[in-house]
């Protein structure tokens, strides 16, 4: 998985990984289909959601944790796991599937390379605001979740 920018890259959010294609229920293009530094952003998600959690965890809670985060279909999480497992930034450790150094690798060098671009777009912003900000996406984003819950219920 190289690491290289992309000339339509999308900086990810602070989660991020499919060359899986497609549209959202909805019609839209899915989240899979961003590119962010030549993995996609359903790849990045799955792998930060694989190195920052405080246990091992199952392929079933890294789908979990990126359909939470990108409300991909789980099939098509899935198949980024199965590519992150054959290009090896993800391996099998029993039931868990662990980090690996190139995977570390590769979050080090995203992260690198998409920091100048997030300092300057959080740059200035009070930290008051920035928490006030951060309380009312949380609060808009647990009512957008409710209600796409209640209508594919």
């Amino acid at each position: 998985m190289s690491i290289a920018p992309a000339t339509h890259a999308t900086p990810a959010p602070s989660n991020s990984p499919s060359p899986h294609r497609g549209r959202t229920s909805h019609g839209g293009p899915s989240q899979s289909s961003r590119t962010c530094y030549s993995s996609s952003c359903q790849q990045q998600t799955a792998l930060r959601a694989a190195l920052t959690a405080d246990a091992p965890q199952t392929p079933d809670h890294l789908v979990a944790q990126v359909h939470a985060s990108l409300k991909a279909a789980p099939a098509d999480i899935r198949a980024t796991l199965d590519e992150l497992l054959a290009e090896q930034p993800l391996v099998e450790e029993g039931p868990h599937l662990r980090p690996t150094d190139a995977g570390r690798a590769v979050m080090a060098a995203v992260t690198a390379q998409t920091a100048p671009v997030s300092a300057r777009v959080w740059a200035g912003i009070p930290a008051d605001d920035l928490a006030a900000a951060g309380r009312v996406l949380t609060l808009v984003r647990r009512r957008a979740d409710a209600e796409l819950a209640a209508l594919t219920g």
